[in-house]
């Protein structure tokens, strides 16, 4: 078989194309390849598709092929141009390359491929590229796999910011969680960085979501609530967030109190700072026995405390055992709670003010007032029953099959304790 049939072969290359010479140089680890075309062929114009006269030739251009064996192959053409009645003169479209593209489709499927596994910077220099070439093959990729994407429901939604180089420059980030993929990316973390999204998507598409996942950043829910029916019920809040929160609404019981008993002579929750804030598990046997016996006092602090490891038992025990799916169906009407399980692990029925932004009005009031004061009277159904929760206040995300633990139990308003052993 000759060298130009066999290159025909191998690039795939079909009429009106074919393989005029290989060139092989030994010396520079190259192989060049070059192409030309059979005289007397109608072109498809470019933009619409229909057969053209011959124009003329662009100059001479190169691709880079996948190497054989160990010499790189690069690719000679002259493109030719239509000549279109009603575009003019246009280049056509050549079968192995992107238009702005150096490389041929096929190498750059190598590419894409590598770049699953390693950086860009990584890839260049396994591939001998520079990290321009190797980022406007990823470009290419990406606005190939939007081309072809359709307009499809979607479901569940997260939203976050991402941080790059120094300072506080950031991307904003939406992401198809049941699909795990990226769906719209801008600079910035505001609000008009999030109506960029909000803009691509059809209405079809803003009502087919359920559930948005996303911290509490007041430029994103204010853009959520702007742009998708009925937010304020579809907006989760991810775990983390409300932990953080929780305890500083601890740390700042603490300093009031603190100033308080200084002022007093009394000078207990001086340096504690990190005791309220830490597991107790994670302490010291000498550290731990010191905080029970801050823990069991009657300190405002220490009520404080008690309600955040409650609230914290409440989410951990929902995000554990419930989906996001199910999580965002939890805006519709539920049924009363009754007593006649069949079973003492099935978990008790969820009620409806387990949303944190649409509870009823007489609900928030008694929230309002609980932020105002923060260690008087508990809304019962908020918390499970003290006796409930594990030895030590441990409280992991699963728990034996073992102990019946039902989160939406009574808690008594003054917090019994276990002692610390």
């Amino acid at each position: 078989m000759q060298d130009r049939e066999l290159y025909a072969q191998i690039l795939g290359i079909q009429s009106p194309w074919r393989v005029d010479r290989v060139e092989l140089k030994v010396a520079d680890g190259e192989v060049h390849i070059h192409l030309v075309h059979e005289s007397d062929v109608q072109w498809s114009c470019p933009a619409c598709g229909q057969p053209c006269p011959l124009y003329d030739h662009q100059p001479e251009r190169r691709w880079r092929h996948l190497d054989t064996c160990q010499y790189q192959t690069i690719l000679h053409a002259e493109p030719p141009r239509s000549n279109c009645a009603e575009h003019g003169a246009r280049a056509v479209k050549l079968p192995w390359a992107e238009p702005s593209s150096r490389f041929t489709a096929l190498f750059e499927r190598l590419a894409i491929d590598w770049l699953k596994a390693a950086s860009q910077k990584a890839v260049g220099d396994q591939l001998g590229l520079s990290w321009d070439e190797v980022h406007a093959i990823q470009e290419r990729a990406v606005q190939r796999g939007l081309t072809r994407r359709q307009a499809e429901p979607i479901e569940r939604l997260g939203v976050d910011e991402k941080s790059f180089t120094k300072g506080h420059h950031y991307f904003t980030i939406v992401n198809d969680l049941d699909r795990s993929r990226v769906l719209f990316v801008a600079e910035h973390r505001t609000e008009e960085s999030l109506d960029g999204f909000r803009r691509s998507v059809s209405e079809e598409q803003r009502a087919a979501v359920r559930g948005v996942a996303m911290d509490m950043w007041d430029p994103y829910l204010n853009s959520t609530r702007k742009h998708l029916p009925d937010a304020d019920r579809k907006i989760v809040f991810d775990k983390f967030h409300i932990a953080k929160h929780l305890g500083e609404a601890v740390d700042l019981v603490r300093r009031r109190e603190n100033k308080q008993l200084k002022a007093a002579g009394d000078d207990r929750l001086t340096g504690t700072r990190y005791d309220w804030l830490r597991h107790p598990a994670r302490m010291e046997p000498d550290d731990r026995k010191q905080f029970a016996a801050l823990r069991d006092s009657s300190l405002k602090t220490a009520r404080a405390w008690a309600l955040k490891e409650a609230m914290m038992a409440f989410f951990f025990y929902h995000y554990e055992r419930q989906t996001l799916s199910l999580v965002t169906q939890l805006a519709g009407p539920l049924p009363p709670e009754t007593h006649d399980r069949k079973s003492p692990h099935d978990p008790a029925p969820l009620r409806q003010h387990h949303y944190l932004s649409a509870a009823p009005n007489n609900q928030c009031r008694q929230r309002v007032h609980q932020l105002q004061n923060p260690v008087g009277q508990v809304h019962r159904a908020w918390f499970p029953q003290q006796k409930e929760l594990r030895h030590r206040h441990l409280l992991p995300l699963r728990r034996p099959r073992s102990h019946a633990f039902n989160p939406l139990r009574t808690l008594n308003a003054q917090i019994k304790r276990p002692k610390f052993s």
